[in-house]
């Protein structure tokens, strides 16, 4: 059976971070196969990479290192994607053609592709332009939620009818990205525009709090216990790191560059930071709250990935058409895998 797991800025990660990145010397480096990279056991399974220039869907291939196939999805622009748990189905909402928060087309659809059989087998309309985003299944009740920005709003769906189900408000427009924490209880926007997080209950569908961030945010995960949310500041190079026990800004760490996404490692030691104006990914010390050592990667990273094994993190690299990988247990660039124009959302299909 094909197990699908989504790792996104927005999704709690489960396993150590190991990342591909090219840095100057990256090309002797693609060539090379690290032993965590060749592990039988936990680690097989394909790659999928959102292709937004492309407008595909790319299945990758990570031993081989090699984009096998593409499903066209029929739309105007998917940034993300998600899976079912089984494995069978992947969902792409279909965003459009704009940067959040400029001018351009308003997507309406959302796209379900079959795995097996490498073609669109559904699509859920929600009836307007409403810039479908982040899609985060719930981990207790299986349900698809999915950031509809022009509703101010994230849209709860059932993902076997296909049916929407109901609409959370976020409170605040430009809601872009999405966690929801291990009990399936609490969802956390990152609100790009208002430059805030707003906190919601799923269960009884309204928000909580609306916590200021900073002039522009971008991107927001957990920590592995739930007791940490991390969202970056665009103006200033800095993480926020919120309290979500109290819903306020803990602290500050300072980056090398302007963050972006986030993932941290199961042990909760560290964070991996895409650093996208700068061409790295930082490792924050979550001990410290420092960046310990920051790697080279190809131009504009953008989503941070864990493979279920933990050996391996991919981040997508959006300017370079490219996914790049890095060595945890070695702090290195390992190898850089050729994907679609404009690689950005990813997710980890396992098969077990």
């Amino acid at each position: 059976m094909l197990s699908i797991r989504l790792f996104h800025p927005a999704n709690r990660l489960t396993t150590p971070l190991m990342i591909l990145c090219l840095g100057s010397g990256g090309a002797g480096l693609a060539s090379r196969l690290t032993a965590a990279e060749s592990a039988p056991a936990r680690s097989r399974g394909l790659l999928l990479v959102a292709n937004k220039g492309d407008r595909t869907l790319g299945i990758v291939d990570p031993v081989a290192g090699r984009e096998i196939a593409t499903v066209p999805e029929d739309g105007v622009t998917g940034h993300e994607v998600a899976a079912t748990p089984d494995g069978r189905r992947a969902f792409v909402p279909i965003y459009g053609d704009s940067g959040v928060g400029h001018p351009g087309t308003d997507g309406r659809l959302l796209r379900v592709i079959d795995l097996a059989t490498r073609r669109v087998v559904g699509t859920v309309d929600f009836g307007k332009g409403v810039r479908p985003h982040c899609a985060v299944f719930g981990p207790k009740d299986g349900l698809l939620y999915v950031t509809t920005e022009l509703e101010n709003a994230v849209t709860v769906i059932d993902p076997h009818s296909l049916k929407i189900v109901g609409t959370i408000p976020t409170g605040q427009p430009e809601s872009h990205m999405l966690a929801i924490t291990r009990d399936g209880r609490r969802g956390y926007t990152a609100n790009v525009g208002p430059g805030t997080v707003s906190v919601i209950d799923l269960e009884v569908k309204k928000v909580l709090a609306v916590i200021p961030i900073a002039p522009t945010t971008q991107r927001i995960s957990l920590s592995v216990d739930d007791r940490w949310a991390f969202t970056s500041d665009q103006t200033k190079p800095q993480l926020a790191v919120i309290d979500t026990a109290r819903n306020t800004v803990k602290t500050w760490v300072p980056l090398p560059g302007i963050g972006y996404g986030t993932a941290p490692t199961p042990d909760g030691r560290w964070l991996l930071v895409a650093l996208s104006n700068v061409n790295k990914v930082g490792v924050v010390d979550l001990e410290s709250r420092k960046v310990v050592r920051t790697l080279d990667v190809p131009r504009a990273p953008q989503e941070v990935l864990v493979r279920p094994d933990g050996a391996v993190a991919y981040i997508s690299c959006d300017a370079s058409h490219q996914v790049a990988a890095l060595d945890l247990r070695e702090w290195r660039v390992a190898r850089l895998i050729e994907a679609g124009r404009g690689a950005d959302g990813l997710a980890w299909a396992s098969a077990d």
